[in-house]
């Protein structure tokens, strides 16, 4: 079971202890960074501060709320699951209106702010994408079909769009394309969890890949997406919207991605599955950083 800081907490400190880790902060996290690098890709020079403090401020506050709705919905599913069963929804700890009303007054604030400071058609993307992640992919598509990482990975790969809207109040094709990027990566990055966790989501009910169809199946879908993720990767320097520190980054990112899909359908391990878990989030992480560098620095 993982163990987390809420046992050393009392009191009132506990609750906020426990109400932060509904929200999936590492998770949420990553989504804001890639919101914020939207921001700043958006536009040339740097961005305006008001869309930049309260778009980030707006997109971290609903992408919580849809962390905490998520764990409501799932608590059964998470008490059975080694890696989530600590969890103040899953022990029930934390009652279920208290996440409710928790989960309601982080998207309620979220989406005034992201309204009245920013535009409202940043607020409505959020707000969509609150729903294709918390209702869709959680109560809908994740119990029911396999492919429901592919398909729920729309909602997962908005932040960038989001932050693009925040600075231009608009979506172009070059948001768009980074929701590809992302879009492509979501299942590679979550079948090499389900590969070593297969037994908790053989337990838990869920159909995911690996319990469906197998450990060798699911590692070639690795292995594929992979590929067409870095193939995908390199568009924006074709298209001439990225220069060659970005398109050098996407190369070496993209080969080390690859080599760890190639090993894991070669020779599987939970270690190796495991690594490459962990490397696809470095993989986001560095390349989205790599964009935002080439952006200021174009060669």
């Amino acid at each position: 079971m993982k163990t987390t800081s809420l046992s050393h907490s009392s009191g009132p400190m506990r609750m906020v202890a426990q109400l932060y880790a509904l929200t999936k902060p590492r998770v949420v996290q990553l989504i804001v960074f890639c919101a914020v690098i939207g921001m700043f890709l958006a536009k040339p020079g740097l961005p305006d501060w008001r869309p930049l403090v309260f778009g980030t401020l707006g997109i971290w506050l609903v992408a919580s709320a849809a962390a905490a709705f998520n764990c409501l919905v799932e608590q059964k599913i998470d008490s059975v699951m080694r890696r989530t069963s600590w969890r103040p929804s899953a022990t029930g700890e934390v009652a279920t209106p208290v996440i409710l009303a928790f989960s309601g007054v982080l998207c309620s604030v979220g989406m005034l702010l992201l309204y009245t400071q920013v535009n409202p058609l940043t607020m409505w993307l959020t707000f969509g994408t609150f729903i294709g992640y918390a209702v869709i992919y959680t109560v809908l598509l994740k119990p029911a079909t396999p492919q429901n990482i592919v398909i729920g990975g729309a909602s997962g790969a908005m932040p960038p769009v989001l932050g693009w809207a925040a600075m231009t109040n608009s979506v172009s094709a070059e948001a768009l394309i980074l929701f590809l990027i992302i879009f492509l990566w979501t299942p590679p990055h979550f079948w090499a969890l389900a590969l070593y966790r297969t037994e908790d989501y053989r337990k838990s009910g869920l159909p995911m890949l690996p319990v469906t169809h197998g450990s060798e199946y699911t590692r070639l879908q690795a292995l594929l997406y992979t590929l067409l993720l870095t193939a995908v990767s390199l568009m924006p320097w074709a298209m001439h919207r990225a220069g060659l520190i970005y398109a050098l980054c996407a190369l070496v990112l993209g080969a080390v991605f690859v080599s760890y899909a190639w090993k894991l359908l070669r020779n599987y391990s939970d270690a190796l599955a495991r690594a490459m878990f962990r490397y696809s989030i470095i993989y986001l992480s560095l390349l989205f950083a790599a964009m935002l560098v080439d952006h200021y620095l174009p060669l």
